[in-house]
């Protein structure tokens, strides 16, 4: 079962793992928002063709994955928490596709307001071109996710940070993670 919830951000200083949520908005609002979400479990094998054909409707022609994980990164990890944590856009949509661990998506609503979006395993979103956003893994899975993001060309952050370890692979058909 999906772990998707929206809520408003408290905009309080502390960890940016910790829910941070003032109050609960219903998730239509984030279709109102333009951003799409979709429940592809992975024990479903249908979830891997699913994803594909959603790629290949789009025209999306890369992927990075990214494992989040002090052992994955190693003395790099916090810096790059942190990273991930500032607010940036894309000049493409985004998709991203969670295949372990849980985190927070933010992003800017039309009022300038943080919504933060809680997700977890199986939860596929598909965040606008344009919209404002940062992410951050939640407390709850000792700092580790392992996503799938799906781009339709190269990457094009407006803003200066890049990725460390960040791996690109064209195109091909997603197998079962592991």
């Amino acid at each position: 079962m999906t772990a998707l919830k929206a809520f408003l951000h408290d905009n309080l200083q502390g960890d940016p793992r910790h829910p941070h949520a003032s109050s609960t908005l219903p998730i239509s609002i984030l279709a109102k928002m333009g951003i799409l979400h979709y429940y592809l479990p992975l024990s479903a094998p249908s979830s891997y063709k699913e994803v594909n054909d959603l790629a290949s409707a789009r025209a999306y022609a890369n992927r990075d994955i990214i494992t989040i994980s002090p052992s994955a990164m190693g003395c790099k990890y916090d810096d790059n928490i942190q990273m991930f944590y500032k607010e940036h856009m894309h000049e493409d949509e985004e998709i991203r596709y969670i295949f372990e661990g849980s985190g927070y998506f933010d992003v800017r609503d039309e009022e300038d307001r943080w919504v933060r979006i809680q997700v977890g395993s199986g939860d596929l979103l598909i965040l606008p071109a344009g919209i404002y956003h940062r992410f951050m893994v939640d407390e709850g899975d000792v700092s580790f996710g392992h996503f799938l993001r799906l781009l339709p060309n190269e990457d094009r952050f407006v803003h200066s940070s890049l990725f460390v370890g960040r791996v690109f692979i064209k195109l091909q058909i997603l197998g079962a993670p592991g």
